[in-house]
This record gives C-alpha cells, structure tokens and sequence, in this order.
C-alpha cells in the first residue's frame, strides 16, 4: 500500500492518517482487535489499552460508527457478554493507515540520517499480487 498524498501535492501532508484512528486509545483498540481477529471481550479489550468502561465504550462507539469493528452481545453462562472485533473494512482502513505511518517514519528518517525501520508490521500487509 502507498501512502496517500494531498491532491495539491503537500509532500507531508500525511491524507491517511484516518482521524478515526489516529487517536492514542482507538489504535489501542485497533491494534488489540487486529492481533485477535476472532474478537475480544470487553473486559480484555479494557484490560488490554488501559482504560475505564465509559472511556472504552465511548471509543468503540466512535469506531462503529466508522464501520471499523463490530459489538455482539451475546450470553455465556446466563451471563451478558459483550465481544468486539475488527470489520474487515476496518482492517484495510488500519492497514492504511499503518502504511502512512511507515510513510512518516522514512521521510522522518531522510530528514535525521537515521537508518528508518522497514516492514514494522510483518505479515498484516495484504499481498501484493
């Protein structure tokens, strides 16, 4: 995947840093989910970036409203259980935005000298056929 560029030729203008993404929690929450395809539930996903009920449950509202995971409420045990995972349009949207931020980093690296990092996420790139 190439990085996206402003139409009117912004060479740091960085389109696909999706800004439904690009916000510390949602890309915890993102990353979790993409690194357990079969999904989560709530309590792991809360566990896993750090936040509060409210705070996880106001992100993943913001992100399936972006159409990026999906909420089954299900029971296990006569017991509610919520459990999230990532839509497969959300993982390309990830995946993009992942490509972007590689983007950044090796243009970051042009401007230090600094040798940048290639292929930070083996295996989650889609192939190129």
């Amino acid at each position: 995947m190439k990085a996206k560029a402003r139409p009117s030729g912004g060479r740091f203008a960085y389109e696909g840093l999706d800004r439904v993404i690009h916000e510390r929690a949602r890309l915890s929450v993102l990353t979790s989910l993409v690194t357990n395809p079969k999904g989560l539930a709530f309590g792991d996903l809360k566990q896993l970036c750090a936040l509060t009920d409210g705070n996880l449950n106001r992100h993943l509202r913001v992100l399936e409203k972006g159409k990026m995971v999906e909420i089954i409420k299900k029971h296990d045990r006569n017991r509610p259980l919520t459990v999230c995972r990532i839509t497969p349009s959300g993982r390309v949207r990830y995946l993009e935005y992942l490509s972007t931020l590689e983007q950044v980093v090796r243009d970051a690296a042009k401007v230090t000298g600094e040798r940048p990092a290639t292929g930070l996420v083996p295996g989650l790139a889609p192939s190129r056929a």
